[in-house]
């Protein structure tokens, strides 16, 4: 084998680890959001392209722990990984505008929609109540107040940036039945 071989399976064993411990850390931190059915149902809604609101809350997740920890950022962990999974928690189509109020744009409204469907489904610290309100600013007007809800910003826009331009698609495709594969 090459040295040029070695060092790509080398790179590809600690990007495995590196997923692996991402997604162990998410599983720790929102096991019972997503086993919830309602969180479950947002992979029949697309958010960019055909990335699914869920794989994109996921995608933002993921993103933000790797955000963190490769700029040294002192958080709360649980409450960022929570806050990111729930930030797009608005259950609905926004691209059918049926059933929304004529007189609301989606970027303004959903993170009030998005708060008020997950503090129904589970008690939050005022630190994720913060991220699913602020993930929209400029638009939200007043900006974040803790670095939790600016790491899911940031990764929230990058996210969205690289699924709107299909460049990162997160395997968010679904089947029929609203399957992707999680």
């Amino acid at each position: 084998m090459s040295a040029r071989s070695k060092r790509q399976a080398r790179r590809w064993i600690r990007g495995y680890r590196r997923a692996h411990e991402i997604h162990e850390r998410m599983r720790r931190h929102g096991e019972d959001i997503f086993r919830s059915e309602r969180f479950r149902s947002m992979k029949q809604y697309l958010q960019h392209g055909e990335v699914t609101v869920y794989k994109h809350s996921v995608n933002v997740a993921k993103a933000s722990i790797n955000l963190a920890d490769r700029l040294h950022i002192k958080l709360q962990e649980r409450e960022l990984i929570r806050g990111a999974l729930l930030h797009d928690y608005f259950l609905y189509d926004w691209h059918i505008p049926e059933g929304q109020d004529p007189g609301t744009l989606h970027g303004f409204h959903h993170p009030k929609v998005a708060l008020r469907n997950a503090l129904a489904e589970y008690e939050l610290t005022e630190r994720e109540k913060e991220i699913i309100r602020r993930h929209m600013w400029p638009m939200t007007l007043i900006p974040p107040r803790c670095r939790e809800a600016w790491v899911v910003l940031a990764a929230d826009k990058w996210v969205s940036l690289l699924e709107t331009l299909h460049i990162y698609k997160g395997h968010g495709k679904t089947d029929q039945n609203g399957n992707d594969g999680n």
